[in-house]
């Protein structure tokens, strides 16, 4: 209401300072820009990067699309290389062999907020003379080696989408981590425009200087992200909360050789963005989804790896061998995780978990904090 109030509910105003303000100063990103998506900023990342067609970029291809048609987009080639089974992220033993005398830029992505080995990543990419782009959807308050998920590489490409842990409903935001491209990202957030210095009063009038675009977030956007920006801490702990009664309450299952749990390697600090278990194969995967629908619980499996698409065989190519990508991503489902489920509905689940498998493992004993239940519906 207050940004409908103003009267000043385009990009940049006042929630959008705000935001940005608040992003840079807890994450340590040089400069934080908002943009409509997560996409959009990794577009403009391709941009700034000057990815040209015949130009190669190496990625995951347990991604979403958006990570490569914003590449594709500018005529590259995907080159999509293996995961890590432990935690879905892209093998960084791997990228070196993929690398061509083409290869423009690294895109690792953080999957579930869990990050990737960025120094190994880094020093790749210092050696061979590449940029590095991280794809942090979904890592926002997640760390690696206690620096924010977004803020190594040369451009961090975060997401406001709704099924994130921080959300305007659509939006996202570039880290802009090497300060001497950041006056070129204005222009190119600014429909190739130097509208932003014009604004400051740095120049009388603005004109066309470059290729852009209009990545800019509307102000009613950021004003809905901001709110939640200023409870950023209680959101955390609230799906920390949630995600660690699931791990405890599953372990039992895992012992026994029933289920596979997230792991977090020990340079991580995780944001709770998603908890997952990996089933035996596809067959018990498509099985558990069913019977957890059966109770009234909505469980799904995430990406279908890019490589095996009909625009992944059309714009890119994997290198190496397929030893985890698809294996895995067929045996992957997502439990219902969100701002407020509660342990009642936590409960639910593992009990539902723990119907399908035959035998009672219910939540870890003793707990003396419950989480706090909102309302929400049953059916997740």
């Amino acid at each position: 209401m207050e940004a409908l109030r103003s009267g000043r509910v385009a990009g940049d105003n006042a929630f959008g300072r705000r935001c940005q303000t608040w992003l840079e100063a807890r994450t340590g990103a040089s400069k934080c820009l908002l943009t409509p998506s997560g996409t959009h900023a990794l577009e403009m990342a391709a941009l700034l990067s000057d990815i040209r067609p015949g130009d190669e970029v190496i990625m995951p291809s347990f991604t979403f699309s958006s990570t490569a048609n914003s590449f594709v987009l500018r005529g590259a080639t995907i080159v999509f290389v293996d995961i890590r089974p432990d935690t879905m992220n892209i093998d960084e033993t791997l990228i070196e062999r993929a690398i061509t005398p083409r290869t423009k830029a690294i895109v690792p992505v953080h999957y579930a907020g869990v990050g990737c080995e960025m120094e190994s990543i880094l020093q790749t990419a210092e050696k061979h003379g590449l940029k590095v782009i991280e794809d942090a959807a979904q890592g926002l308050m997640a760390t690696y080696q206690g620096k924010a998920l977004g803020t190594w590489g040369g451009f961090g490409c975060l997401s406001f989408h709704e099924t994130k842990n921080y959300t305007s409903g659509e939006g996202g935001a570039l880290f802009v981590n090497d300060t001497a491209c950041v006056p070129r990202a204005e222009i190119v957030r600014e429909k190739g425009t130097n509208r932003a210095r014009y604004f400051r009063g740095e120049v009388d009038k603005y004109t066309w200087l470059d290729c852009g675009s209009s990545y800019l977030l509307s102000d009613l956007n950021a004003a809905i992200l901001y709110g939640q920006l200023e409870i950023a801490d209680t959101i955390l702990q609230d799906r920390l909360l949630s995600w660690t009664f699931y791990h405890a309450s599953l372990q039992e299952l895992e012992l026994r050789g029933l289920v596979e749990r997230p792991a977090i390697p020990a340079a991580c600090g995780h944001n709770g963005h998603a908890y997952y278990l990996k089933l035996a194969n596809l067959e018990e995967r498509t099985s558990f989804i069913d019977f957890l629908g059966s109770q009234g619980i909505i469980a799904a499996f995430h990406y279908v790896p890019l490589h095996s698409s009909p625009a992944g065989l059309r714009f890119g190519r994997f290198a190496g061998d397929d030893r985890y990508t698809t294996i895995e991503s067929e045996r992957l489902v997502r439990l219902p995780l969100y701002y407020g489920i509660g342990e009642p509905i936590l409960a639910r689940v593992v009990r539902a978990i723990d119907k399908y498998f035959g035998e009672s493992v219910g939540p870890t004993r003793g707990r003396t904090r419950r989480l706090r239940s909102l309302e929400q519906p049953a059916t997740l």
